[in-house]
């Protein structure tokens, strides 16, 4: 299994789109993340978790589940940096691939003496293109493609058929 944890508000921080959105309203910046994220795991297949450092923010920590994204808010004085130091130490298994998507030098080092792989930002961003792009390209072939029929018939048939369902004799 490959499981992917994403440090949300580096990435926001990371990503152009993300980043301005972020400047007018921070929620859309997160929901925008968390809806290209969905497409990555409906794609993929892989378990995806994003954390969203909650440090000067009351209250307890935060977990959902939308859109096949896991979604957690630390809790009161936690960085997103050590919820994913523990979800990292938790995941690790020998039929588990970990991947942490950040840009954070320092965060880097950390996950990668616990075993697991980083993607950076700008690494993320460009499977993820990729996928998009994927998505297109097959969702125009398919609509290009014309159902063929069941039974074999002739373009003439076939004509007089089309005339009588439109009412035409």
């Amino acid at each position: 299994m490959i499981v992917l944890v994403v440090d949300g508000y580096n990435i926001i921080g990371d990503w152009d789109e993300l980043k301005s959105l972020s400047e007018r309203d921070l929620e859309q910046a997160r929901s925008r993340l968390i809806e290209m994220l969905a497409e990555y795991q409906a794609y993929t297949g892989h378990r995806v978790i994003v954390v969203f450092d909650a440090y000067y923010v009351r209250g307890v920590e935060r977990f959902y589940n939308t859109l096949q994204v896991e979604v957690i808010f630390t809790r009161e004085k936690e960085t997103a940096d050590d919820k994913i130091e523990k979800l990292v130490k938790d995941l690790m298994n020998v039929k588990t691939k970990v991947y942490v998507a950040t840009s954070d030098y320092a965060e880097q080092w950390t996950i990668f003496a616990q075993g697991a792989l980083r993607k950076s930002a700008r690494e993320l961003a460009i499977e993820i293109n990729s996928i998009d792009k994927d998505i297109r390209q097959n969702l125009e072939k398919q609509a290009d493609v014309k159902p063929k029929a069941k039974i074999p018939l002739s373009d003439d048939v076939l004509k007089k058929f089309e005339n009588w369902r439109r009412g035409n004799n």
